[in-house]
């Protein structure tokens, strides 16, 4: 009788060490019996705004003069584009430096240039009248130009690019599943690795910015397309 008292516990704890066990294998399969997929989505949708880089650019014989000179025509630039209400008006550049004549043995001095640029934001289909009344206004280089969506365009555009990037992930599982035999359970992880918005490549001819006072033509601004792109990683179990 003493000797069953004695081995009923060792048996009890062999019965409910192999009940662990079973449960930490059963949890390792779980874990071992998933697949990882990466889905990619895209929208594409129209820009409808420009940024702008312009400025003015004067040379001069005297630091004085030019940086006098490069003042005032900045200052009525920046007073146009005022008036025309361009949005996110920055000042991006103020240089002045002199200029030095190499081509002796000593360097010489010939004199200065001073340049102020800054960048603005207007919708794209004003962009090109815009560049070019502030040339008139006192202008004297164009640095370049960018397009992008409306921030309400492109969150709308994100929203899909995401749903198409889950609906890709998800087939991607089913149809590899599928072709082993297998069926997939459930998703037990899910990874959004956000979306990129990709600015175009300007389109603008480069030709149109050496205008005369005699020009009546408009520079042509086409601002073309941007793509939203995203990304969503699913881990499925089967």
């Amino acid at each position: 009788m003493i000797r069953k008292k004695f081995w009923l516990p060792i048996f009890t704890g062999l019965i409910c060490l192999g009940c662990t066990t079973s449960v930490i294998a059963d949890d390792q399969a779980t874990l071992l019996r998933t697949i990882t997929v990466t889905g990619q989505g895209q929208e594409a949708i129209a820009t409808s705004l420009s940024k702008v880089r312009l400025g003015v650019e004067v040379k001069g014989k005297t630091a004085e003069q030019v940086q006098a000179e490069m003042a005032n025509r900045s200052q009525q630039v920046v007073e146009f584009l005022k008036g025309k209400n361009v949005e996110k008006l920055t000042t991006t550049g103020i240089n002045l430096q002199p200029q030095y004549d190499w081509s002796g043995d000593e360097r010489r001095l010939i004199g200065y240039i001073a340049t102020n640029t800054v960048s603005f934001e207007v919708p794209t289909e004003s962009a090109g009248s815009i560049m070019d009344e502030a040339v008139q206004a006192g202008a004297t280089r164009i640095d370049g130009i960018s397009f992008r969506a409306t921030d309400e365009a492109i969150a709308a555009a994100e929203k899909i690019a995401l749903g198409e990037a889950s609906q890709d992930a998800k087939t991607q599982a089913e149809v590899v599943l599928e072709s082993l035999g297998l069926n997939s359970q459930e998703i037990i992880q899910i990874q959004v690795n956000g979306s990129q918005p990709a600015t175009p490549m300007p389109l603008v001819r480069a030709e149109s910015f050496a205008m005369t006072a005699s020009d009546t033509a408009v520079t042509p601004v086409e601002g073309g397309e941007q793509n939203v792109n995203a990304s969503v990683t699913l881990t499925i179990r089967y």
